[in-house]
């Protein structure tokens, strides 16, 4: 099973740049998308990746944020949200369910513009922590993928001396990680086979960020701890650009059943 995680900034952006020629090469079954900056009633056929089932959870917000998951097998269930009466509205996630397998497509917030929402970052976590362990206690297996907004370890961003007071690599939201995957049981699916510097899902537009490669990985697949012996690739696609986040693949030795 090859799942495909991508931030794209802004869907119709990333097809214009060439996301769905792409895609049929990268030999997916499962799509998890991440802002995609669409109104409710605003997915028309072009939109949609054919050949997949899709699924959509919509900021209320028009142009804003957004999460959507696309499958080559559908799904017995969908949940929409993650039961937060503030982030819901933002379309911040969307999990499809096959049989005990859960897949979702995650968007926590970014707090870089600010106090006020680096405070609802921290909210947001909390909250979503706690959801994270409603899950575990269905003792479901469990393939998180998205944008998480936080560079764990100072392996996971390249100036990580120069962010230590910044958004995405304070020392609050590295613990928050930390808790997840140390004390809950949770596990950073790349980290467990590819342990090498310099492995970067996000870079700034600006200067030569990408070119020199000084970028951020705050793009992750967070399973539950019985896929971790399930994890067999993962793969950063850099050989073209679709959004200043790079596709996320990670191939499961697990088949996609329902």
């Amino acid at each position: 099973m090859r799942i495909l995680s991508l931030n794209c900034n802004g869907l119709r952006s990333a097809i214009r740049k060439g996301l769905y020629d792409w895609l049929p090469t990268a030999n997916v079954d499962v799509v998890c998308l991440q802002e995609t900056r669409l109104g409710v009633d605003k997915v028309t056929a072009e939109l949609k990746y054919q050949g997949y089932h899709d699924y959509w959870h919509h900021a209320e917000k028009p142009g804003y944020s957004g999460v959507a998951v696309f499958s080559r097998l559908q799904p017995d269930a969908v949940v929409t949200g993650f039961k937060s009466a503030e982030f819901d509205p933002e379309g911040r996630y969307l999990e499809l369910r096959f049989k005990q397998l859960s897949i979702a497509s995650v968007y926590l917030p970014s707090g870089s513009s600010g106090e006020v929402r680096q405070a609802a970052k921290y909210r947001s976590l909390e909250e979503f922590r706690a959801h994270c362990r409603a899950l575990m206690k269905a003792k479901r297996s469990v393939v998180l993928c998205g944008d998480f907004n936080i560079a764990h370890k100072p392996i996971d961003l390249k100036n990580w001396k120069g962010n230590l007071k910044n958004s995405g690599f304070l020392p609050e939201e590295r613990a928050w990680l930390d808790e997840l995957f140390e004390q809950d049981g949770w596990v950073d699916a790349f980290r467990v086979v590819n342990p090498d510097a310099d492995q970067y899902t996000w870079w700034s537009n600006r200067g030569q960020a990408y070119a020199k490669n000084v970028g951020w990985r705050i793009d992750y697949h967070i399973v539950s701890a019985d896929l971790k012996t399930r994890v067999a690739n993962a793969e950063i696609y850099k050989a073209q650009k679709f959004s200043d986040h790079a596709p996320l693949i990670l191939e499961y030795q697990l088949a996609l059943t329902r």
